[in-house]
């Protein structure tokens, strides 16, 4: 059940993740993560799957078995070089507009799970990822080369970025949002 756990935590964060976090997410001792994790990193070695469970340091990684690497890089730039798909847009303006936001609001905001979006948005550097230890959350901020393809110096200098940043609408339907999941 552990091993599940860990498994779903690192496909869905798609970056490394060290023993700490996964320990606090999981509410399990940090010998029980590392004993699971190496079990993970076994496993995935010998079953010659697409992906592999990596350990480095102290986090692991999901990621693409080294033998699919020309095929991954062929649609990684595909994916970091196309046009941005309107989702991208909107979570990016989201981003923009909000930051720091975590991903569970913005899944609340857009209605849709925005985990791949937000994999993609990272591997363009269009924002970048900062995890916050006290609320146990990643949370998401436009990236200093963003702003900079904007042609603009701060966030501020976006359009109506005042009014939009402390309008409290979003804020309210979040809370409400999060009352009903908790009823």
């Amino acid at each position: 059940m552990l091993n599940s756990k860990i498994e779903s935590l690192l496909f869905i964060a798609a970056k490394p993740m060290s023993v700490n976090q996964l320990a606090d997410l999981t509410k399990v001792d940090k010998k029980e993560i590392i004993a699971a994790g190496d079990e993970l990193v076994e496993e995935y070695k010998n079953n010659k799957k697409g992906v592999q469970i990596i350990k480095s340091g102290n986090s692991y990684q999901m990621v693409s078995s080294p033998e699919n690497a020309k095929i991954v890089q062929e649609f990684i730039k595909d994916e970091t070089t196309g046009e941005l798909s309107r989702p991208s847009l909107e979570t990016l303006t989201i981003i923009a507009y909000r930051s720091p936001i975590s991903k569970l609001d913005l899944d609340r905001i857009r209605g849709v799970n925005c985990a791949l979006i937000l994999r993609n948005l990272l591997l363009r550097g269009l924002i970048e990822a900062n995890y916050d230890k006290n609320k146990r959350e990643t949370y998401y901020s436009a990236a200093f080369d963003f702003i900079r393809f904007l042609g603009i110096n701060d966030l501020k200098d976006l359009p109506e970025y005042e009014r939009l940043h402390k309008d409290d609408t979003l804020d309210r339907m979040l809370k409400k949002e999060k009352a009903n999941e908790t009823v």
